[in-house]
Order: structure tokens, then sequence, then C-alpha cells
């Protein structure tokens, strides 16, 4: 059963340009010119039961505002959506109650009062009942081991704990769906993990669909089988985490330890990645790994050899400065030169 379904969603934000100087300003009062910019455009997936998705994309790619259009927060251009079967700009109570949106850079959560009494006053603006509420919010604060601090004032807290705290304040109406916007954004290691835990334990009991944006890619491997990447508001990947290597991976990486010390040079193998007198790291086309490995058995005592994939994190940050330079390369042939 889909519960999050998208159709050809777009969001057109129409912006003045102005020209420089007073010039500018007088002829902008006459005759104003705009630009578009299509922050989502045609946007086609659907999330069923349960669904841990991960939502990728660098800045400005247009994750934050479909996040924003199926909260409800923003009326899009055209297209459609449904959440739990409602429309979502519809703001209808009936779906208020059964979804939560939390980012991390924006706090949700009264500054000046305890934690306890935030949740109290969420617990009067959701009608939950007290014995219920006093269930969630000790269930969500174990998880988390915030138990000693619900009484202490949100601005005294640390980042993590906040945070932690803002996690409770989502899911305290038990939520269907919850889109999480760069929730570990700042946080600690431990904090971190410790998140991420938690997601992962909540979704696993209550089947919740949860849409994931993060720029950590740990959390990303770590909760997410399925992954959307969007960029320039457009999708252009929709699958298992596991295929984007499969399908965006051009190298591999090959580490080689030495029964003796190795002092030829390897670039002729690879890109040299690390090298010591013992051990050597190379990136290595995929289509050539075989024939690599058997040059280098050959050639070398080698004791050990391991062949690895390169990290998802890697792969991405490829993948979005190889679309980019496209971009920039079609855009300057777009451009007529002008002769001088």
């Amino acid at each position: 059963m889909n519960v999050i379904e998208t159709r050809g969603l777009t969001k057109t934000y129409r912006t003045y340009r102005k020209e420089s100087g007073l010039r500018g300003s007088l002829k902008g009062l006459v005759r104003r010119k705009y630009d578009e910019t299509r922050a989502a455009d045609d946007v086609t997936f659907q999330i069923e039961e349960g669904e841990l998705v991960g939502f990728l994309g660098p800045n400005g790619a247009g994750k934050t505002t479909v996040l924003k259009m199926l909260s409800g927060l923003l009326n899009p251009t055209s297209g459609e959506a449904r959440v739990l079967g409602f429309v979502p700009w519809e703001r209808r109570n009936a779906m208020k109650r059964q979804f939560a949106l939390l980012m991390g850079q924006k706090n949700a959560l009264w500054w000046d009062l305890p934690a306890q009494e935030s949740l109290e006053l969420n617990r009067a603006i959701y009608g939950i009942d007290r014995s219920r509420f006093r269930k969630v919010v000790g269930g969500l604060s174990e998880l988390l081991e915030v138990q000693d601090k619900m009484n202490v004032m949100v601005r005294e807290l640390s980042l993590g704990e906040r945070m932690k705290m803002e996690l409770i304040s989502a899911l305290l109406h038990e939520p269907r769906v919850l889109f999480l916007d760069e929730p570990t954004i700042g946080l600690d290691v431990v904090s971190q993990k410790r998140v991420r835990e938690f997601l992962r334990i909540y979704n696993s009991e209550h089947r919740i669909v949860t849409m994931l944006t993060s720029h950590y890619m740990q959390d990303i491997e770590e909760l997410c089988h399925r992954v959307i990447i969007i960029d320039h508001g457009r999708i252009f990947f929709d699958g298992p985490l596991s295929s984007i290597i499969d399908r965006f991976a051009g190298h591999k990486i090959l580490r080689l330890t030495f029964s003796e010390a190795a002092t030829r040079d390897f670039s002729a193998y690879g890109e040299v990645i690390e090298q010591t007198p013992v051990s050597v790291q190379l990136k290595v086309a995929r289509a050539k790994v075989t024939e690599t490995c058997r040059q280098l058995l050959d050639a070398c005592s080698v004791s050990d050899i391991n062949v690895q994939e390169l990290p998802v994190e890697e792969v991405i940050r490829q993948l979005f400065g190889e679309r980019t330079s496209l971009r920039g390369g079609a855009a300057a042939a777009a451009t007529p030169s002008v002769a001088l």
C-alpha cells in the first residue's frame, strides 16, 4: 500500500531581477524583469508503508521544498501528491494528526521551558490522553537515554540532547509518516549514532514511513535500503542504495600487502591513493581489476590482496561533480561567443 504518492510535483519560484545602480532601480519601477527557478521539477515517486527512504541531493537540489509540499507548508505550482490519502496542502486536521516534520535547523520546542512542559503543551494541542502521554514519553526518553533531562530548560540542553527532545516531540502523537530534514546536523559522533539506532528501532517496531535527508552518508548507509536522489529539482535515481555503486561507480579500490618492501612505481597500474614500503592502495577502473590483479601478483611478492567498492559517499560526490560539469558545459555551448 502506497502511503506517499507524488505525480509531476513541481514548485516554481519567481524572483525579481534588479539591475544595478539608480538607473536600474528606476527602470524596475516601470518594467520589472523576473527569473524563474524550479525548486522541484516533475517529481514522481511512491513510498509504501514501513519504508525508510533516504532523500539525497546537494544543497539547493530541492529536498526541503519537496518535504514542505508533502507536509502542506507549501502549495505546488503544478502536479499532484497524496499523503495517507490526503492532499497535503489542504491541511486537513485528520492528516496533521498522522504525520510529523522534524527539521534539524529549526526548533519546535519552547526555548525557555523545560522539555517536559514543552511536551505537555504538545499533548494538549494534540488532545492526547495523559496515561498514553506518560507511556509514550517514558518509552521514547528511555530509548534515547534522556530521562534525567526532562526537567531541564531547553536552552540549557546540549545540541544532541535538544535533538533527542525534538524527536520525542515529533513522535509524541505516534504519527504514521515522519519527515526528517537533516536530523543529525551538527551532532557529535556519539549523538549521531544514538539517533540512528533510535530511528532504526522505532521504524522496525512501528512500521512508520520515514523520509530522511542528510549530508552524512553514514546516516543513509545504516538506515536506508532505498534512496531517491534529486538534483536541480529533478529525480535522476530511485532504487536500492547498493545499486548506486553498480550503476555509477567506475572504479574499485585494490589494497595490497607485500611480504617484503616494494619500491616500484605503482602509478602505471592505477591511481595511487596511499603507499607505504609494504602496502599500497590503488584506484583501478572496474573493467581492469582482474588484469591489474594478475599483473601485480606476477610482479610483486604479495602476501594479501583485497578488492573493495568505492565508498557510497565518494560515488555520490563524484556523481554530483560530473553532473555539475555537464550542466556547465551545456550552458557554455548554448552561450554564443562574442568576438572582441
